[in-house]
């Protein structure tokens, strides 16, 4: 379910976004108002186009989510100040913790939390061996590769 809601998450962005360039084009008189000038096979190319958005936004989620484990020596607790530290360096703040020793961790600023969709949360789990990371593609690597440095620096 939570694949399904991403997905449409950003169908609406991408096509809000692009209708807004679209908007502004035709504002400037760079584009022509009537569909049928504006696009070769006028509303026909509109819903290819759409058709275009939906299959980018439906395999979007699989690369944009991941894990990734981050190696570490020792109890995971012992580590617990140092990727709060890392995470608000990052941007990031505490919203809550698990009895597990799970951390889940929302981005401070508003404005970032917008543009990702409010798909912002990263979550932090206890391994043996380590932690699992588990959010944005982009972010986790920055994180995971922070946190290791940090960890194993302080070994």
């Amino acid at each position: 379910m939570r694949y399904i809601i991403r997905a449409l998450k950003y169908f609406v962005q991408v096509s809000v976004t692009m209708g807004l360039i679209l908007l502004i084009l035709m504002a400037a008189g760079l584009v022509s108002t009537d569909v049928n000038v504006a696009f070769q096979h006028g509303w026909r190319s509109v819903g290819i186009i759409a058709v275009m958005f939906g299959v980018v936004s439906a395999i979007y989620p699989v690369f944009g989510y991941s894990k990734r484990m981050v190696n570490a020596k020792g109890e995971p607790a012992t580590h617990r100040d140092a990727i709060i530290g890392t995470m608000e360096s990052r941007g990031y703040k505490l919203e809550k913790e698990a009895d597990d020793g799970s951390l889940y961790f929302r981005l401070r600023s508003f404005a970032a939390q917008l543009f990702r969709l409010w798909e912002d949360r990263v979550s932090i789990n206890p391994v043996l061996g380590g932690f699992t990371i588990e959010g944005l593609t982009r972010d986790i690597s920055r994180i995971a590769s922070n946190l290791e440095f940090k960890i194993n620096r302080n070994d």
